[in-house]
């Protein structure tokens, strides 16, 4: 029996080409064997496809409630920051992932920030700037250089930029407003950029994936550029002792239950060389690319889930929520956690 299968990707967000680009890898390793796959676009301008045609919009609802699940492949502002998930809750069908919560708090930066600094958890001093505010004397006194401006609800590094004189500060929130009118302007971290990738398996079970190091090529960070052309090399698993590879794992799971995530999560951090050892949460992902060459499945790759069953694990992970009775928006409850080195 084939299990009837939507992927949603696509959407109005600046993410629409890497929603696309994680859609194209998750339809090309789904076993057709097991799934009855219905592909549904949402173009940049809001219209729906559904099999590659126009579709109106009771129509394209319809399609998605006669769905046994459906897999968003979406990232971003109208997608990926709980919006789909609260349709989906609507529709009362099952979908992989995170639900409304876990998903709107993932997406913004700032109160990310407060809810894992809340759980105990390291974040970088930093600050929410709303339209028309900016930095006062006291918070360039009270912030180091360099910091980063960066739209609170978005990602992929879309309009996020490095200041290293506090006259560039102005032009960095105009920068970053084109893209959200809410601001983090956030201390720059020193240190090793690590990845842990999170995933919940159908039973509960929690998991920590191997961690992976980012080594940037050129000389600026890891944005936008770096992390869709090419310029950034990952290591996995990452050359660190067993301790500060546990250390990081159990931060990850602790962020995962912090933002009560479900299904899967990919948190950021960087590892100070000097100074406390403890990491610095960066970001969170609660849907991370999905490309073939994406942090999240090469790193479960690395500890021996290939593609085609990390999508296998995330779909009857969603279905398991329905068949144990659990509302569709909230996180199974964890059995147990494991770390993978």
């Amino acid at each position: 029996m084939t299990t009837r299968l939507a992927v949603l990707y696509g959407g109005q967000s600046g993410e629409h080409d890497v929603s696309c680009r994680s859609a194209a890898s998750i339809l090309a390793h789904l076993d057709r064997e097991r799934y009855q796959v219905t592909e549904v676009l949402i173009d940049r301008d809001g219209g729906w496809h559904v099999g590659g045609r126009p579709t109106p919009l009771p129509a394209a609802l319809r399609v998605l409630r006669a769905q046994d699940v459906v897999f968003p492949a979406l990232h971003g502002p109208y997608g990926e920051d709980g919006t789909v998930s609260s349709l989906l809750e609507w529709l009362g069908v099952p979908y992989v992932g995170n639900g409304v919560f876990a998903s709107a708090a993932g997406m913004d930066k700032g109160v990310t920030k407060r809810l894992l600094a809340a759980e105990g958890l390291r974040v970088s001093p930093g600050m929410t700037l709303r339209p028309g505010e900016t930095l006062s004397p006291e918070d360039q006194h009270r912030l180091e250089l360099p910091v980063f401006v960066k739209p609170a609800r978005a990602g992929s590094s879309l309009g996020v930029v490095r200041v290293d004189d506090w006259a560039g500060v102005p032009a960095a929130l105009e920068q970053a407003r084109q893209v959200d009118p809410k601001v983090l302007v956030e201390q720059g971290a020193r240190g090793r950029e690590i990845d842990v990738a999170v995933l919940q398996h159908p039973d509960g079970r929690v998991q920590a994936g191997p961690p992976l190091e980012i080594r940037v090529t050129g000389a600026g960070f890891f944005d936008y550029d770096a992390k869709y052309d090419g310029g950034a090399i990952f290591q996995i698993p990452a050359p660190l002792d067993a301790a500060t590879t546990e250390v990081l794992q159990d931060r990850a799971i602790r962020a995962f239950q912090a933002l009560d995530c479900r299904g899967l999560l990919r948190v950021d951090f960087f590892l100070p060389t000097e100074g406390s050892p403890e990491p610095i949460v960066n970001e969170v992902n609660t849907f991370p690319g999905f490309t073939a060459a994406s942090q999240f499945p090469q790193i479960w790759q690395q500890a021996g889930i290939g593609f085609a069953a990390l999508i296998d694990i995330l779909i009857a992970g969603a279905l398991a929520d329905q068949d144990h009775g659990h509302h569709s928006g909230l996180p199974r409850p964890a059995r147990a956690v494991d770390h993978l080195v």
